[in-house]
């Protein structure tokens, strides 16, 4: 079989094939503690699977318009405006296949062959490859903790090429759970505004921040980013696959016209789920949840930390751990295979996340209960011993 020369470009996304390997050793019989998958361990919370149940019953089964039945395109609008104070025109929510349909979407909405994308590196391991399949250029900019591990406004000015045609930062990040403050933000725009191109930000994880101080939309700043969220992280719903963007007036049309063509729309049953994931017993039970992510935040830091693990910076949010392991290990991807299928403890090595300083790293997810990672820990306290 003859395949299109970009394939040849794209990489594996070795979360996938961590979690895999992970799952074919539960197969038999091993106990793994999962700390690879970014996927929240809770069962959705009741009352979206109970919505989900009466929307069955009701027979919605059927295809919805393309960017999202109009409750829950109003629904979303509405909870910015509770979360953020802002008043969003619904018609700018485009309901979309997870988050990765919308991250597809808006590089094939701004993207040519042979533009670039600046993106950060560490980042997101899929971005690249949205990129790649477009036959446009990821041009990865290395930043580091004196960067908060983000794009910054003199990074953008420093490393815009002449094709460069967008910039792309996510906050909360993946895999490094830091968040953008809005003073940087509001500067980071401007400098992609100065360049004439466009900003992209996704906001997958928000929701899932534990200072005091909620993490900023760049929406209270400007209507011309194109912003992507998810309802797989703070809401829980990795397999109900339902995300959305909020993009510019101008952008709609023409990503509706994409939707149709590139998935019709998104699960019908999900989407009438979802309305109930803003109402007040929703947000209680992910609440709650949120604070038992910090709760294993700030004992996993520690417990990594006298282990050996260098972790530069305390994530702010999502539920991930960025740790440096060059005092360990020279080879971050055999020393995950090792802990993995020796002592079962599955994590995602640094080199599935850029380039930059990738092989000294290890991503930890502290998506387990508090007694699975402590079983995680004293596995690796006897790990480490040998």
């Amino acid at each position: 079989m003859r395949l299109a020369n970009r394939t040849r470009n794209l990489t594996s996304f070795k979360v996938v094939d961590f979690l895999e390997a992970a799952q074919a050793l539960e197969a038999q019989g091993r106990d793994i503690v999962h700390m690879e998958i970014g996927e929240p361990r809770y069962a959705t919370a009741e009352p979206i699977v109970a919505a989900a149940r009466r929307a069955l019953a009701d027979g919605r089964t059927a295809y919805t318009p393309s960017c999202g039945i109009p409750e829950l395109r109003q629904a979303i609008a509405a909870d910015y405006q509770r979360c953020h104070g802002l008043e969003i025109d619904p018609r700018r929510v485009i309901v979309t296949t997870g988050s990765s349909a919308a991250l597809g979407m808006v590089c094939e909405l701004l993207l040519n062959p042979g533009d670039g994308l600046l993106l950060a590196d560490p980042g997101y391991p899929c971005n690249p490859n949205f990129v790649r399949r477009l036959d446009a250029e990821p041009q990865l900019v290395a930043v580091n903790v004196t960067d908060n591990y983000q794009l910054t406004a003199g990074l953008v000015a420093r490393h815009w090429q002449a094709n460069t045609v967008a910039a792309m930062v996510a906050t909360p990040s993946n895999p490094t759970g830091a968040v953008i403050g809005r003073q940087q933000l509001a500067a980071l725009h401007r400098a992609v505004s100065d360049q004439g191109g466009a900003l992209i930000v996704d906001e997958i994880y928000h929701g899932l921040t534990y200072s005091d101080e909620a993490a900023t939309s760049v929406l209270s700043l400007t209507d011309d980013a194109l912003v992507i969220n998810s309802f797989s992280k703070y809401f829980g719903m990795t397999g109900w696959r339902l995300g959305w963007m909020v993009v510019p007036d101008a952008a709609v049309d023409t990503l509706a016209v994409m939707a149709q063509n590139f998935y019709i729309a998104s699960p019908s049953i999900a989407q009438y789920a979802a309305l109930a994931a803003f109402c007040p017993e929703t947000i209680a039970i992910l609440e709650a949840r949120r604070q038992d992510f910090r709760a294993r935040r700030d004992y996993l830091v520690p417990a990594l930390r006298a282990l050996g693990f260098v972790i530069a910076r305390v994530p702010e949010g999502a539920f991930y751990l960025y740790a440096d392991v060059s005092a360990l290990t020279d080879d971050c991807e055999a020393f995950c295979w090792w802990l993995l299928r020796e002592h079962g403890i599955a994590c995602t090595p640094g080199t599935d996340f850029g380039q930059h300083r990738a092989r000294q790293h290890v991503r930890f997810a502290y998506t387990e209960s508090l007694p699975r990672l402590q079983l995680a820990v004293a596995r690796l306290t006897e790990a480490l011993k040998k």
